[in-house]
């Protein structure tokens, strides 16, 4: 097995490990909140849309090789469930935009890429190589426009926070088997321009945001055995996908 494929495997357990261990959890919570042992005030802390984004943030930390968006959803989850636990004297708003750029700049400050986020990367459909076929692409205020050229395509990851990507996958050919790509956006948004013969299934989590394939024409896949998985989450951003 090649060490990528390894380590694709075990990102996919630990996220599995954890998605089981929240969801136990939230089954016991949910046990106490029905038979009356949990306070109605940490009934509605737990059981909220920020705890939400928490329990999603702790859940991509393990699912990709990027922590920035589960890192964000935490902040925005923690930023906006304060008011719920502490008594403030000033709105919670006047916190958000702060932690947010703080938590970016820590992010940006430890990355380990050879790129700058920070550093505007819109490309005018260069081609892209994937050497072992995996496209890796990370948008931190910023945008990427890039064009797949006549590759196998195994799948990856796609993070955009407060930016933008584009990717021309027409030219590319599908691997054999299931491939994975996994998408995450936050302020953001991803368009993917496939062949019209892909077989894709979304397995997309959206909150204020939205994931569509919008081909206008799908044609019958010779090969029904390669299909490719688009698995991820939008938070207040988006994305498509389209054929020519």
């Amino acid at each position: 097995m090649e060490p990528n494929e390894t380590k694709h495997d075990n990102g996919a357990q630990m996220k599995k490990y954890m998605l089981g261990v929240i969801i136990i959890v939230a089954g016991f919570l949910l046990l106490l909140s029905n038979t009356g042992f949990l306070p109605y005030e940490l009934k509605h802390i737990l059981f909220s849309w920020q705890m939400l984004l928490i329990g999603i943030g702790i859940v991509s930390l393990f699912s990709s090789e990027s922590r920035t968006p589960g890192t964000i959803l935490i902040l925005i989850g923690g930023v906006f469930i304060l008011p719920k636990v502490f008594d403030l004297s000033f709105n919670v708003m006047h916190l958000f935009w702060p932690v947010i750029l703080i938590g970016i700049g820590v992010l940006i400050l430890t990355k380990r890429l050879p790129r700058r986020p920070w550093q505007s990367r819109i490309q005018h459909l260069n081609n892209q190589d994937l050497g072992d076929g995996y496209l890796h692409e990370e948008n931190i205020f910023s945008g990427g426009k890039q064009r797949v050229m006549h590759q196998v395509f195994r799948g990856g990851h796609i993070n955009c926070v407060f930016g933008g990507s584009e990717v021309d996958l027409t030219q590319a050919t599908l691997a054999e088997g299931v491939s994975e790509l996994e998408i995450n956006t936050i302020f953001g948004g991803v368009t993917l321009i496939v062949p019209a013969d892909w077989r894709i299934q979304l397995k997309m989590t959206s909150i204020m945001g939205g994931f569509a394939d919008k081909r206008s024409y799908i044609k019958d896949n010779p090969d029904p055995s390669r299909m490719l998985i688009i698995k991820g989450s939008t938070i207040f951003g988006g994305g498509e996908i389209k054929s020519y």
